[in-house]
């Protein structure tokens, strides 16, 4: 069965030979002057790209960046390598990639003034805040990019995955957030990317396995490169434990919000003229922005229906269009 699934994927007048593989993937074989200049010469210009990009807010500039950025090549040798029980230059390269971009990121950053708010810009605060989506889409990208790079009849579909694989972005993110001090964004930004990068990896390593892509020692002996698994699948859960509490975060305060909001149109309802206009958490304070021409019905009412519905000790503040700030007091449970 394994088999019969295995000629579906990749039938055998489609498969790419292991020594071409290894030629595209290998940065330190072959022509080995040419790859690396084309590699650091497109790695720099993606990263100038995205960088501008996402200080102007450009998604367009940013897709066009993910297009040409050459990361992902020495990512799937990582994966070719592991399963081949090899020692590779493919993590050097990886590393030395990352450096770079981050450094112009951070360089880009001097650009913003000092009283930027970075999350008003969507590239960076889609970037900053990673869920299990984002592991998912990754990990369905890698698998789609290991079978086309094994296939010589779907080679064009590889600019779409390189869109779809965010690698350079979240880079230059944690860059542009670490040159204005913003070390918890560029801690977000940095586990995007490096769950993207596991997510990789280990899809490449099950394809290119699955696909046939060892050693003949390794074939005959029956022995899979388990230590390279084990050791991404350890990192890989170490990822997955804090997108995997962002998540259940985000679904939280999405609750509470929700909760917090019909509350707060019940407590107006009887008020002429009045809105809720947005309702939004910062910590452990929960902020009700309302619009009304003239005064507030009683704050306890608003406090008394929150009981129950948010977490006990949850800050609630009132801010109104008239000017007034009032901090209502502490959900009791």
């Amino acid at each position: 069965m394994p088999g019969q699934l295995r000629d579906r994927v990749l039938p055998d007048r489609q498969r790419r030979s292991l020594e071409d593989l290894q030629d595209d993937l290998d940065l330190s074989s072959g022509d080995t002057q040419s790859k690396q200049s084309a590699f650091w010469t497109m790695l720099t210009l993606s990263s100038v790209i995205a960088a501008g990009g996402i200080l102007t807010d450009s998604t367009a500039t940013v897709i066009g960046a993910m297009i040409i950025a050459p990361l992902s090549t020495p990512i799937m040798g990582i994966a070719l390598g592991a399963v081949q029980r090899r020692r590779t230059t493919a993590v050097s390269f990886v590393a030395a990639g990352c450096l770079v971009v981050v450094v112009i990121g951070a360089v880009a950053s001097l650009a913003l003034p000092q009283s930027y708010d970075l999350l008003s810009n969507s590239q960076i605060s889609g970037r900053t805040s990673p869920g299990l989506m984002d592991l998912i889409a990754a990990l369905a990208t890698g698998f789609a990019g290991a079978v086309a790079l094994a296939r010589k009849d779907v080679a064009a579909v590889l600019p779409g995955v390189a869109i779809a694989i965010s690698l350079v972005p979240p880079l230059v993110v944690t860059g542009v957030c670490a040159g204005q001090a913003s070390w918890w964004l560029a801690l977000g930004a940095l586990v995007l990317f490096l769950s993207n990068l596991l997510a990789l990896v280990f899809a490449g390593m099950v394809v290119l396995a699955a696909l046939g892509y060892t050693r003949t020692s390794v074939q005959r002996s029956g022995r899979a490169p388990r230590r390279a698994y084990v050791m991404v699948a350890l990192l890989f859960t170490a990822v997955l434990l804090p997108l995997a509490a962002n998540t259940v975060t985000t679904l939280l305060l999405n609750i509470w919000t929700y909760r917090a909001t019909n509350a707060a149109e019940r407590w107006l309802a009887h008020t002429p003229g009045a809105a809720v206009t947005s309702v939004d958490a910062q910590s452990r304070t929960l902020y009700i922005h309302v619009r009304t021409p003239g005064d507030l019905p009683p704050i306890k009412d608003l406090l008394g229906d929150l009981e129950g519905q948010l977490p006990a000790g949850i800050l609630v503040v009132v801010d109104s269009t008239r000017g007034q700030q009032i901090t209502a007091g502490q959900v009791e449970g």
